[in-house]
């Protein structure tokens, strides 16, 4: 009886593959394996023989890969050797960036499962090494891919490559490659995969590559403004609103002394029109950090929402010193200055109004000539109208210039 129930023990230890496994494994056709895989999956014995699995698609997608580069270094060497362009071997160009993609998620899917303890406890990856380090070395023909898409105005197949790219640069399967060759452009791509993926309404999809982009220091502020707008788009309900502000809360939390967030959040407030919150965000703001532009701004703003000209230019006084190359600010300093000059009966008082208005005019119409972001004209004219007249030859070259 001892003897029997070792040669069962013994037979169970050593059982060979499955048969969901061995249905998998004699494929040679990419596409049938791949639907053997998710039909068979569940039936596989073990996590070691899903990542077997998984790792013969990687084995069949890099067949292609291996196929298709061949042929492109064997062209590369005939060049060298003179061979006429008529004579270059055409190869499978999409052919060759579909499988690199089918290879990366296919292996990151394969590693998922290659990472989970045995029986025994033991985590024994069997395939990581091999599969990150033979898909790194084309991973580059994705990028060439993608700009060829988006030259095509083809946002899906640009968003497939950049997306593929960028996944596999940020997976835990490739953290041991050499990333240094790609550093100055793996951003770039991670932004405008992002904004591809918004363009397509995959919105989970966008805001991972654009908090990949955020940690390149040249892309940071880029991806984080369309992260912004990006989430404050296509809002629909009441609880979509607060579901964005919570979103953006949490990264203001993380870096609360950038403006730009503290002005996306402000924005959401006022669309709400919780003026409570808008004003405790701001003050709370303005106590840590007191020369916050966009703080300021936004104060000024309020009051002149609330037409409080005086208060309004008392806060965008402040804005356009902490920023003096702000035309906007100095736009809106100008106009509230204006209303405390027309409001007001003592001569004097409004005279050195209007000569305020004027100068935050002046300084607007100097950063912004084209009008491209402030449109300072007329209320400029109105300023030197009130405090020169109709005829003086200086109200004369602002209505020129309304």
């Amino acid at each position: 009886m001892m003897m029997a129930m070792m040669l069962v023990a013994s037979a169970t230890a050593f059982a060979g593959d499955s048969d969901a496994l061995k249905a998998v494994m004699k494929s040679k056709n990419y596409a049938d394996a791949t639907q053997l895989v998710k039909s068979n999956l569940s039936q596989m014995a073990n996590d070691a023989e899903k990542a077997k699995a998984y790792n013969h698609l990687v084995d069949l997608a890099m067949n292609k890969v291996t196929k298709e580069t061949a042929t492109i270094a064997e062209n590369q060497v005939g060049m060298q050797m003179g061979r006429s362009a008529n004579e270059i071997v055409p190869y499978d160009t999409l052919g060759l960036v579909d499988a690199i993609c089918d290879a990366i998620y296919n292996a990151i899917e394969c590693n998922k499962y290659d990472q989970l303890p045995n029986a025994k406890g033991k985590i024994s990856p069997k395939f990581a090494e091999k599969n990150a380090a033979r898909i790194w070395g084309v991973r580059s023909h994705l990028v060439n891919a993608g700009q060829e898409e988006a030259r095509k105005e083809n946002k899906e197949a640009t968003l497939k490559y950049w997306g593929a790219f960028t996944d596999s640069a940020n997976d835990p399967l490739f953290a041991a490659q050499n990333h240094d060759a790609e550093k100055e452009y793996a951003g770039q791509v991670a932004f405008f995969a992002g904004r591809y993926a918004f363009d397509l309404k995959d919105m989970d999809r966008a805001n991972r590559y654009f908090e990949i982009a955020k940690k390149d220091p040249q892309q940071k502020a880029d991806a984080l403004n369309f992260q912004l707008y990006a989430m404050r788009s296509n809002l629909k309900t009441h609880a979509d609103s607060v579901a964005c502000i919570n979103k953006i809360k949490a990264i203001y939390d993380a870096e609360p002394e950038n403006d730009a967030v503290l002005d996306a959040l402000n924005s959401m407030y006022d669309g709400m029109k919780d003026r409570a919150a808008q004003n405790a965000l701001l003050d709370n703001h303005l106590a840590k950090f007191p020369n916050s532009f966009a703080a300021l701004a936004n104060k000024g703003l309020m009051a002149m929402s609330d037409n409080n000209a005086e208060v309004g230019a008392e806060w965008l006084r402040k804005a356009a010193a902490a920023k003096p190359d702000n035309a906007v600010v100095f736009t809106y300093l100008g106009i509230c200055l204006n209303v405390q000059a027309g409001n007001t009966d003592d001569d004097t008082k409004r005279k050195a109004l209007f000569k305020e208005a004027i100068e935050a005019f002046d300084k607007a119409k100097e950063l912004d000539p084209d009008k491209r972001q402030a449109n300072w004209g007329y209320n400029r004219y109105q300023a030197y109208y009130g405090l020169y007249g109709e005829d003086d030859s200086r109200t004369k070259a602002a209505e020129a210039d309304r």
